[in-house]
């Protein structure tokens, strides 16, 4: 959460020109970043948890989900059924 002057005295977020213009001399748009940051929230808790905490629609957060599994969370091949 990003708050300036303005926003701190009301329940108003700060604008997307701020925030565009903080992050100008990193060249990385405020879209990048919070894409990145819904899909991992998205891909390590629940999307529905994650839909709900941020007021989006649960189908909203299933886009951000990752075609990829981290092999860490997969069983080891020696304890899979065969």
């Amino acid at each position: 959460m990003i708050v300036t002057r303005i926003s701190k005295t009301g329940r108003a977020s700060a604008s997307s020109a701020y925030v565009s213009h903080l992050l100008d001399p990193c060249g990385i748009p405020p879209r990048t970043l919070r894409s990145t940051r819904l899909a991992d929230l998205v891909n390590t808790l629940d999307p529905k948890l994650v839909a709900a905490a941020l007021g989006m629609d649960p189908e909203a957060t299933m886009i951000y989900l990752a075609d990829h599994v981290d092999p860490g969370r997969l069983p080891d091949e020696s304890t899979r059924a065969k």
